[in-house]
């Protein structure tokens, strides 16, 4: 989180938007709530138990008649409450689930394990995307293999990413600042690594961010290495070690040895096959249907960058 978000609340993370004031309202209502009803309860239960302790073995129980209001307290009051609490939970629930219009809509595709996104004009941000401060977004989701679940702890806002249909939500930051986000349904051995940022811009930062070359200035190997860290990183060590998938080190120029096929170099087109289609030879050791399909995902000068930057892995 960058200091330019605010700083925590007394219950919860830094808030981001209005709707997480409102979400830690009624979640401190909770909690304390709960608090002051276990102190009556345990405590009522404590005292009476130590107030009516049996003193003998001839101590008789006393016959006592009820309280029509007494009873009629103890349900009265906590239907109150559960009905307050019911009420507000249904209107910040309705706050987060209706769409605004006219909103900035961007959309996100979860893959195992990284967040991709995508704008209107095309541009395309792998890890991190990028959102004007006080302006409606509203984020269109989907997911090319498994069940995800998209979280920013900050905005207080959370959605499962289903894979063959879309799912929707939508925030309204007024903090500046960069924002986690997570995956909160399990997807694999590398979930908890699926991870990606929220940039809080101004105005004038964002028309900027969505204006410029992603890669404008940088060498291709650098082009490689932010992809490598963006898309790469959770199945791919950049030592000989191996992960999910083969470790790079040393990966360019050997020969490499195949269940379903004669064995090849690892040239730029070896490189390239494996990154669009990598089910089509699969790697002695490593089953098949482990790594995401890139095609139609990367650039040509992505591809390229790729492979530079592979090349120095030696």
């Amino acid at each position: 989180m960058s200091s330019a978000a605010t700083g925590p609340s007394r219950f919860m993370p830094p808030q981001g938007t209005e709707i997480a004031a409102s979400v830690d309202a009624l979640y401190e209502f909770l909690l304390i709530s709960s608090f002051i009803s276990c102190v009556l309860v345990i405590g009522g239960l404590i005292y009476f138990a130590i107030k009516y302790k049996r003193q003998s073995d001839n101590d008789k129980t006393p016959y006592i008649s009820h309280n029509v209001m007494l009873e009629f307290l103890w349900s009265f009051i906590p239907f109150v409450i559960f009905m307050i609490v019911f009420v507000w939970g249904w209107i910040v629930y309705h706050d987060l689930r209706k769409m605004p219009k006219d909103a900035l809509e961007v959309t996100v595709i979860g893959q195992k394990w990284d967040w991709s996104f995508v704008y209107k004009n095309g541009r395309k941000m792998a890890g991190e995307f990028v959102v004007p401060i006080e302006q409606d977004v509203k984020l269109i989701m989907t997911s090319r293999d498994v069940l995800h679940s998209f979280f920013i702890p900050a905005f207080r806002t959370k959605q499962d990413v289903i894979p063959g249909r879309y799912s929707a939500l939508w925030f309204r930051a007024n903090k500046l600042g960069t924002f986690q986000v997570f995956c909160t349904e399990y997807c694999g051995d590398k979930h908890s690594g699926m991870l990606a940022k929220v940039k809080v811009v101004s105005r004038a930062e964002y028309e900027e961010a969505l204006a410029s070359e992603p890669y404008k200035g940088l060498a291709p190997v650098d082009i490689g290495a932010a992809v490598y860290k963006a898309r790469c990183l959770q199945c791919h060590n950049v030592t000989a070690e191996k992960n999910v998938g083969p470790g790079f080190k040393g990966l360019f120029g050997k020969q490499r040895e195949f269940e379903n096929a004669e064995p090849v170099v690892a040239d730029e087109n070896y490189i390239r096959d494996s990154i669009l289609n990598p089910n089509a030879r699969l790697v002695k050791g490593y089953p098949g249907g482990g790594m995401t399909v890139f095609a139609g995902q990367l650039s040509e000068e992505e591809l390229m960058g790729i492979i530079e930057f592979l090349k120095t892995l030696k």
